[in-house]
């Protein structure tokens, strides 16, 4: 699944570029104006995976394994808690120590984040409490294959131990060899988790939301955690019976430069998510040309020397773009207008420019504020609205992890303060029931008699 239709490209540091002087309104629309999950066929064959595990459990998904990858030799699709232990005590100390800083610093920030009651009262014995409770159930799903994140484990379950989740259960694939990234497995015990499904794409988030029988996995209330475009597509579908996060599509990296900005960052920021996926858009928006040349000449000099060089080839060429603006407040209305996932700033007065950003997953201000330093261990959470949600959502925080219920207490006095007007818009409506509940309070229970006043009363207020 999630198969890479388009041609390996050679490395290359050249971009598209735009001019927002001279750029039509349609061009400017097509790169602001994007989907989570453009293709259609992609919708459609999750939809038929999650049909399946719905109607045939824990074999759809271990077929789905044999079919698409990611699952265990032995075909078994759960991780027991004992296992996800002996990981931890197996992690090598420096990576312990990394897992532990970033776990404190993600729980340090989430404890800020959760939400405490509050009560109103709206008039003399009216009072309205707004209660937080956390939920029962929730399902992480954690990329993994060929590239494991123990990151975005750390980002999903941390604020969810402190939110005070009843059960986690994460699902997260196994690579090509049947194998699940033992610092992935070893991150899951260090933070308590009890349950792990070895699964992947649009099957894992079915196995999430519907349950494994026979595995005596129950379902979840709650589906989160990033993913491929097919993690999304599932997420989207599910979403009429379980809640979920957002529906995040292919990360996203925009780097905000003037003339003062270092080229040799800029570059290293600008290819940082694009070392995600070839569908990873990566965007320089800048007021000056010579910056746009440097940075270019910085990604070919770069390029070679990482890993995903093919991975970030593809996604520079397909994805990849530089937008001239002719001054500050066009850039900053781009920027606005784009909603970034990862937003970097690199201009000579940042914090006005900060203040004017309001749509923008996670911002990154000055040159020691790289967003892979977010990716991992400011605290911050890493699972961020994509392909220009963050101009409605928000990263995924505690407040994800519980809902509000709304609790109503009335005394008689407050009720009597509102009769007329509850029971004049209930008749404006023609809900009859809703008029009764009111008046059978005041009317008492003198059955006919009382059923005759309240005729007496409807004919009075029609008038």
């Amino acid at each position: 699944m999630n198969r890479l239709s388009d041609a390996p490209a050679a490395p290359s540091g050249r971009l598209r570029r735009i001019d927002l002087a001279t750029a039509s309104p349609q061009e400017l629309g097509g790169l602001a104006r994007r989907q989570t999950v453009p293709d259609r066929r992609v919708r459609e064959g999750a939809a038929q995976i999650l049909a399946d595990v719905r109607s045939r459990g824990d074999d759809a998904v271990r077929s789905a394994n044999d079919r698409f990858g990611g699952g265990l030799p032995d075909g078994r699709l759960i991780l027991a808690a004992d296992e996800l232990a002996r990981a931890c005590e197996a992690l090598p100390r420096a990576v312990r120590v990394a897992l532990d800083q970033a776990i404190e610093h993600v729980e340090r920030f989430a404890a800020t984040q959760r939400p405490v009651a509050s009560r109103t009262t709206t008039a003399h014995g009216i009072e309205i409490e707004r209660r937080w409770v956390p939920l029962d159930r929730v399902g992480c799903y954690v990329p993994g294959g060929s590239a494991p994140y123990p990151s975005s484990l750390v980002m999903t379950v941390a604020p969810a131990r402190v939110a005070g989740v009843g059960s986690i259960v994460v699902a997260s694939p196994a690579d090509a060899s049947g194998q699940v990234d033992e610092v992935l497995l070893g991150a899951a015990g260090l933070l308590g988790v009890q349950e792990f499904v070895v699964a992947g794409g649009a099957h894992a988030v079915g196995a999430l939301a519907y349950g494994l029988p026979g595995a005596g996995i129950a379902p979840v209330d709650k589906v989160v955690g990033p993913g491929n475009a097919w993690v999304t597509a599932a997420k989207i579908e599910v979403a009429a019976e379980v809640a979920i996060d957002l529906p995040a599509g292919p990360s996203e990296g925009m780097v905000l430069a003037d003339a003062t900005a270092d080229p040799v960052l800029v570059a290293a920021d600008l290819v940082t998510q694009a070392e995600h996926g070839s569908d990873s858009p990566a965007i320089l928006v800048t007021l000056d040309g010579g910056l746009a040349d440097a940075v270019e000449a910085e990604i070919e000099a770069l390029l070679p020397r990482l890993e995903r060089r093919d991975i970030l080839a593809r996604s520079l060429a397909n994805h990849g773009a530089i937008v001239l603006a002719p001054d500050l407040e066009r850039a900053i209305e781009l920027v606005n207008a784009y909603a970034p996932e990862h937003l970097s700033i690199a201009v000579a007065d940042p914090e006005p420019v900060v203040d004017r950003i309001r749509h923008a997953g996670s911002v990154f201000v000055g040159p020691w504020s790289p967003e892979s330093a977010g990716d991992y261990a400011t605290g911050a959470n890493h699972v961020l609205p994509t392909g220009g949600l963050a101009r409605g959502c928000s990263p995924l925080a505690v407040e994800a992890f519980g809902h509000y219920v709304q609790v109503q207490r009335l005394t008689r006095d407050g009720l009597a303060q509102i009769r007329e007007t509850v029971v004049t818009l209930a008749t404006a409506e023609g809900l009859t029931a809703h008029r009764n509940a009111i008046e059978a309070r005041f009317l008492g229970r003198a059955g006919t008699a009382a059923r005759r006043d309240l005729g007496t009363a409807t004919r009075v207020i029609g008038r």
